[in-house]
């Protein structure tokens, strides 16, 4: 007697075996082309938090007769300062690769327009393309934080949570960041996001120094920042003081970042792409 059997389209017909998800599939083209590159990657991934560990924490570290103030009590400059790098590297990651990789695949080489004529949509195209950061976040944050052991800043078990807290901050920039790019057609926006978006940022949301130092009424804005909540998450968990309630406060901040930002994004790039 012969067997009806359902077709699922999630299932190949070859191998009987459940598809991947579409977006992995666009997030492939971004994997596979980083096979081209990812050796110099890798190796500016290391020498990046060496050297500026060493330069900024031991040296100017040096520099400073006093410890920090930091939430639970006072650290070493170098440990205050490293996990703030953490963070705003992951925030440099993240708007990178959302600015010219996205405008490229746009504009220049075509990339989404190719995978539209394949079954893939445009979620699924910008899924992937995100998909593909938070994996060059995980790989970036994950180095850091080994240098980081490395150089003796780590001071709790909780600091493993600040690698998935690396990549929420890099996707907080980059949701939004590609929203833009995806409207853009040169690269004189991206200049602005770098000169007055992320440089500032890095400078002042609590990288190098504590906000407390900031006049008062630069104080909240810097509060109000995507990195701050970024650098405090990473700086409480590497170090081990950090109170449940500004844990949620933060991570409420930076994951309605993402998906304000994943929504812009799906706006953008329909209107793009598609009309």
């Amino acid at each position: 007697m012969a067997t009806d059997i359902v077709a699922d389209p999630s299932v190949t017909a070859s191998t009987g075996r459940r598809a991947s998800p579409a977006w992995v599939r666009a997030m492939g083209y971004w994997v596979y082309q980083y096979k081209r590159t990812w050796r110099g990657s890798i190796t500016t991934s290391f020498l990046y938090p060496v050297l500026y560990l060493a330069a900024m924490g031991l040296g100017l570290g040096s520099l400073v007769d006093h410890h920090v103030h930091a939430v639970g009590g006072e650290a070493d400059y170098l440990d205050f300062l490293a996990p703030g790098l953490l963070a705003s590297t992951a925030m440099q990651i993240g708007g990178n690769e959302a600015m010219y990789p996205v405008m490229a695949a746009i504009k220049w080489l075509r990339t989404y327009f190719a995978m539209l004529a394949t079954p893939l949509t445009v979620i699924d195209i910008l899924i992937g393309h995100l998909a593909w950061i938070g994996a060059r976040l995980v790989m970036v944050t994950s180095i850091y934080l080994a240098v980081m052991a490395a150089f003796g800043t780590v001071h709790s078990p909780l600091a493993v949570l600040a690698m998935p807290v690396g990549v929420l901050t890099g996707l907080a920039f980059a949701a939004p960041i590609a929203a833009f790019a995806a409207t853009q057609t040169n690269d004189t926006g991206f200049s602005t996001i770098y000169r007055l978006g992320l440089i500032p940022l890095f400078l002042f949301s609590g990288t190098f120094f504590p906000i407390g130092q900031l006049p008062g009424w630069l104080q909240p804005v810097a509060e109000g920042t995507p990195l701050y909540h970024g650098v405090a998450l990473c700086r409480g968990l590497v170090s081990g003081h950090l109170g449940a309630g500004p844990a949620a406060v933060h991570l409420v901040y930076l994951l309605a970042l993402c998906a304000v930002g994943f929504v812009a994004a799906v706006g953008t790039y329909n209107r793009r792409l598609v009309t």
